[in-house]
């Protein structure tokens, strides 16, 4: 399974992800489920045990916006790698499209006409991921402004510089996201009233029409789905 999970925070995007690695162990065994939740500036890879969440924050907004730039387009580029989709599951939340609605509004760079407009090298990103991983599937995790707020506020914490005065435009940008973005498996989810669990099942139901063939043989291997021909033709080498 390759997913890139999106959407405002608040949205329940990270819950989502770890039900869906929870789901993914329990359904199709211990493969290898490599979740990248860390796409944010404020939030890095592999420093916890060296720098409080504090530190890293201060030193990640100390850098000048060309600086900070770089090091994103980096981090973003990087997970395009191969090695990323070979024999394992790949969950991104949000990736190159959260910097394509947050560098612009709080990050100094990636404005809409400059360099490294990051609209448009979302679109090129899109491309290099469906010419990698054509089987990826887009999630959209919505909600209304009021639960969005209502949930910032009972856990504050973890969401960078993203202030809660600009819900409604945030929301409208991943939504111009999604509808542009070039990826041809797409799906949408409100959690405007759902629970964790509910939202889990949608993702779910909702994935019929998505898993790959690779996806299906594992579910059919430990008695998941029934199986289709093409899913005993791929089980056949044919």
């Amino acid at each position: 399974m390759w997913l890139i999970i999106i959407g405002c925070e608040g949205t329940g995007k990270t819950t989502l992800a770890r039900g869906i690695v929870n789901w993914l162990t329990e359904t199709m065994g211990d493969g290898v489920v490599m979740l990248h939740d860390h796409f944010l500036p404020s939030i890095g890879e592999g420093a916890i045990d060296r720098y409080t969440a504090e530190e890293e924050e201060k030193a990640f907004f100390d850098l000048p916006p060309f600086a900070l730039e770089k090091y994103m387009r980096y981090m973003i580029h990087y997970h395009l790698g191969h090695h990323f989709y070979m024999e394992n599951d790949h969950l991104l939340v949000n990736w190159y499209f959260g910097d394509a609605v947050y560098a612009p509004l709080y990050f100094g760079y990636g404005q809409p006409d400059a360099y490294a407009d990051r609209v448009r090298l979302a679109r090129h990103y899109d491309s290099e991921g469906m010419a990698t991983a054509p089987d990826t599937v887009l999630v959209h995790l919505t909600a209304s402004p009021e639960a969005i707020r209502e949930r910032l506020r009972v856990s504050p914490g973890g969401h960078g510089r993203f202030d809660e005065r600009d819900v409604e435009t945030v929301l409208d940008r991943f939504n111009a996201e999604f509808a542009s973005s070039l990826m041809r498996r797409k799906l949408a989810l409100d959690t405007t009233s759902a629970t964790p669990e509910e939202t889990l099942q949608s993702f779910l139901n909702q994935m019929a029409g998505f898993w790959s063939s690779a996806d299906r043989l594992r579910m059919l291997s430990r008695g998941v789905v029934q199986p289709r021909p093409a899913d005993l033709a791929a089980s056949m080498g044919d």
